[in-house]
């Protein structure tokens, strides 16, 4: 589906007026429909809307993994996903509860506020060189190709050791690290074993996905929120900031950063 518009404006440029034409994001209301019954709408870029779901249903709880997902199928128009699947009827119940307007960009809507589904510790044993993890923030922000093009996304990568990597761009932080959550279980991979780099603040929220997809690292160029801190210090994160350069900030379980 087409996600880039093109259109005319007027730029001021050195005291002129200068007619140019330029290039926008397009920005969709896509709903989810599960087992039948709608179960939200959500502000986004109308791109890989099946990881999406998939993402955003296991950011909540609402399913365990992969396997609970019977079949999932995205409408003509590209504005409606479809899932029959096999689901946590407490925790979607939880969902319609707490609706939280979340600090993410994008107006994103949480029931997991203050970790309300239950996951247990972070213990995994990966640990990974600073610099090897700061050549790639350096090659996460330069291979940005729609926030090159339009100056209006952001962005989310799942990092493996062996350098291979997904990659997600959207209009809302959340649902970036959705969709590439998703298109990581969608393909057999599993967070668990890769380093979460995210464009954007380290919010509570942005901490509680890495959280529920059990990725050990999250990283971003920017600050984290003091209770993105607590959250991945709780649960056994290891939250880096001020990723740039040579440097960055080492918040929580610092032992994974050699």
């Amino acid at each position: 589906m087409e996600v880039l518009k093109q259109i005319e404006i007027i730029r001021f440029e050195d005291g002129e007026r200068v007619q140019k034409g330029d290039v926008v994001i397009l920005e969709s209301r896509v709903n989810f429909f599960l087992n039948g019954e709608k179960i939200i709408s959500t502000m986004c870029i109308p791109q890989n809307q099946e990881a999406h779901m998939v993402g955003f249903l296991l950011s909540e709880g609402v399913i365990d993994g992969i396997e609970d997902v019977k079949s999932i199928q995205v409408d003509e128009s590209g504005l409606a996903v479809r899932m029959e699947a096999r689901i946590n009827e407490g925790n979607l119940k939880n969902l319609y509860k707490e609706k939280t307007l979340v600090s993410g960009c994008g107006g994103g809507v949480t029931g997991n506020v203050e970790n309300a589904v239950e996951v247990d510790f972070n213990t995994s044993d990966l640990k990974v060189k600073g610099e090897w993890v700061l050549s790639h923030v350096k090659r996460f922000y330069q291979e940005s190709e729609l926030y090159l093009q339009t100056g209006c996304v952001h962005k989310a990568m799942l990092l493996f050791s062996d350098d291979s990597s997904l990659v997600s761009e959207d209009i809302g932080r959340h649902n970036a690290i959705d969709k590439v959550c998703g298109m990581a279980r969608m393909q057999g991979k599993d967070p668990n074993e890769g380093i979460l780099i995210v464009s954007g603040r380290l919010s509570s929220e942005m901490v509680t996905k890495a959280v529920m997809h059990h990725i050990p690292i999250v990283i971003s160029r920017t600050a984290p929120t003091f209770l993105g801190v607590q959250t991945a210090q709780k649960h056994g994160i290891t939250l880096c900031g001020f990723a740039r350069g040579k440097n960055m900030n080492l918040y929580t379980h610092t032992s994974r950063i050699l």
